[in-house]
C-alpha cells in the first residue's frame, strides 16, 4: 500500500499563491499515476492536475496556466504550485495515486487518497 501525506494548505487573498506538497511512502512503485484533486461541500471531487511518474503533467481547464505540478522522483514528493488564486479555487485538496492504464493516467484511475489539506481564497 502507499501512504500520501499533504501539507501546505492555508488561507490567501485572491491573486495570491500557495504551495502544496505530498509526501509519498510505501509501495510507491506500484502507483505510476500521481495527482491532485479538490472538493468543496456539496460538489463531487474533481481532478486538478495529474501526471505519469515518467511523463509530463496535465491540468484541468479551470487551472491551466495558473497551477504547476512537479514530481521529485528521488524523494517521492509531489508539489502543486497554486498561483493567481481565485475564490473558486477554495476547497479541500487531496493528493492521489493510481495505477497506470493503457490510456495513461485518466482521472478515473486514482483510487488512493491522502487526508486532504484545506485551501481558502477569500478577501
Amino acid at each position: 500500500q502507499v501512504q500520501l501525506v499533504e501539507t501546505g494548505g492555508g488561507s490567501v487573498q485572491p491573486g495570491g499563491s500557495l504551495r502544496l506538497s505530498c509526501e509519498t511512502a510505501g509501495s510507491t512503485s506500484q502507483y505510476d499515476c500521481v495527482g491532485w484533486f479538490r472538493q468543496t461541500p456539496g460538489k463531487e471531487r474533481e481532478g486538478v492536475a495529474r501526471m505519469y511518474r515518467h511523463g509530463g503533467p496535465a491540468y484541468a481547464d479551470s487551472v491551466k496556466g495558473r497551477f504547476g505540478l512537479t514530481l521529485d522522483n528521488t524523494k517521492n514528493i509531489l508539489v502543486l504550485q497554486l498561483n493567481s488564486l481565485k475564490p473558486d479555487d477554495s476547497g479541500t485538496y487531496y493528493c492521489a495515486a493510481g495505477h497506470y492504464q493503457s490510456e495513461g493516467c485518466p482521472w478515473s484511475t486514482y483510487n488512493v487518497w491522502g487526508q486532504g489539506t484545506q485551501v481558502t481564497v477569500s478577501s
